[in-house]
């Protein structure tokens, strides 16, 4: 019953997230600071709905300086609710093209500024993260979620090139967002409140680096990510 409610009342609030972001969107369309608004409104009191408590331990995403990749690990549909909380200002995302036919929640991405990529189509997915670098040496931060695809699992997913082939070409630092697993351990047929922790790691510089460095700095994100989710599993087993 309590899931069923939950539910409800989440689609509701999806729904007027959504109707009170397509104003402040047509308002100031593609504004760089439209995607944080946005994914505070939907997360903030999501997270409430379900019962969870982020532990945000975000300081070096919080201190770097707009003009950055920002890659961090994906578990389910919920991430938004999750990682909605950290965005830092002047950011916008990386998405596949589908999002884009989300009643609202798809006009918000693009009125948001993020970018949407067609995975089929080779020519335009190129087109588009040549754009996307662009944007980069306009002082806005890119996030994107290299494993590519929802990954519940206890192991990172290998990633994939795009986000490192940008940061190396533009020049700017990556950095790695992790959160702990959640997604297994949701609970929303429970009052019981679960925490997640969402943590920032020191940002890798990328200057001076070649497409030939390009599968060493992938495996050094990888590893340190791996590292810190485990470590924070530790963590909050030992409450």
């Amino acid at each position: 019953m309590l899931y069923l409610l939950r539910m409800l009342l989440l689609a509701l609030h999806f729904l007027l997230v959504g109707l009170a972001g397509l104003v402040i969107g047509l308002l100031r369309p593609f504004n760089p600071d439209n995607s944080r608004l946005f994914a505070r409104l939907y997360s903030v009191p999501a997270a409430w709905l379900m019962g969870i408590r982020v532990k945000a331990e975000v300081a070096p995403l919080r201190d770097q300086p707009p003009g950055c990749v920002i890659i961090a690990n994906h578990q389910s549909n919920f991430d938004l609710f999750i990682l909605g909380q950290v965005v830092p200002r002047r950011t916008v995302a990386i998405g596949k093209k589908s999002l884009g036919w989300i009643p609202l929640f798809g006009q918000l991405f693009w009125l948001g500024g993020n970018v949407l990529v067609d995975r089929a189509n080779a020519y335009q997915a190129r087109r588009a993260m040549q754009a996307t670098t662009r944007t980069l040496r306009d002082d806005t931060s890119i996030w994107i979620f290299p494993e590519g695809t929802r990954n519940p699992g206890e192991q990172l997913l290998p990633f994939k090139k795009g986000a490192f082939h940008m940061a190396i070409e533009a020049g700017v630092p990556i950095v790695p967002v992790c959160v702990s697993r959640y997604s297994q351990r949701l609970g929303l047929n429970s009052w019981r409140q679960r925490t997640v922790i969402v943590r920032s790691l020191a940002p890798i510089a990328t200057a001076g680096l070649t497409t030939q460095d390009l599968p060493a700095l992938i495996e050094q994100c990888r590893a340190q990510m791996q590292h810190c989710i485990d470590h924070m599993e530790g963590e909050l087993s030992g409450k």
